[in-house]
């Protein structure tokens, strides 16, 4: 037990840690400054269909927020750093929701409350525990034959820290900095999702950042 509770706290200070990362990061930028690129475009029939919200998980910048604002979608953007979301309502305020929270102490949002839940690398910075405890909690808020759309860092991301530091858990590194980083094989989608139906799995590269980056895109729907 108390074990389990000093790694609770590890984890919570991890997380912390990457909020003040976060909230430096975003003190401030205009909408015009916010690119994106085309990895919603897979789905872009199972959006077109989508009547509820979609919920833009760890928002960030407002790349995805504006991305589907721009395709006529109501969204609710979410994130755990207060400036994000200072940032996307001054950005967008046409934005159906903001909400700022920790994804680890569960979502706010009620059972089966939309058809869509986006995450765009902000799934892979917890414990397996957690990470298992925040999927069980997208399952909760999607209604049934849901679909959660994510990408997550690949275990082949070495231009964006693979490998790098103390391995906490099996690719989960600490950070010089106390920060934590799950980078992802094909075994531990599998493993993370194993009750899901997978629509779409690929690793792939992505060039929006100065050093390109390999992660997996990734959609998988509710099971009836």
């Amino acid at each position: 037990m108390v074990q389990a509770e000093m790694k609770n706290d590890k984890q919570q200070t991890a997380i912390d840690k990457a909020n003040d990362v976060w909230n430096e990061i975003h003190t401030s930028y205009e909408r015009n400054d916010i690119i994106y690129d085309d990895w919603l475009e897979m789905f872009q029939n199972e959006i077109e269909r989508c009547n509820t919200p979609v919920i833009d998980l760890g928002c960030g910048s407002g790349n995805d927020t504006l991305y589907l604002i721009e395709r006529g979608k109501k969204v609710i953007s979410c994130d755990y750093s207060f400036n994000a979301i200072e940032n996307i309502k001054k950005n967008f305020p046409e934005v159906h929701g903001t909400e700022c929270f920790d994804m680890t102490k569960g979502l706010p949002f009620e059972d089966n409350y939309t058809d869509i839940i986006i995450s765009d690398l902000s799934l892979h910075y917890f414990t397996e525990k957690t990470t298992f405890r925040i999927i069980d909690e997208i399952k909760r808020v999607l209604k049934p034959e849901g679909m959660f759309i994510f990408r997550v860092n690949s275990v082949k991301d070495v231009n964006h820290g693979a490998g790098e530091g103390k391995e906490i858990e099996r690719h989960l590194f600490e950070t010089a900095d106390g920060r934590y980083k799950r980078f992802f094989d094909l075994d531990d989608i599998e493993s993370f999702f194993g009750e899901w139906k997978k629509i779409f799995v690929r690793e792939e590269t992505m060039a929006r950042y100065e050093m390109e980056k390999i992660l997996w895109r990734c959609g998988v729907q509710v099971k009836k």
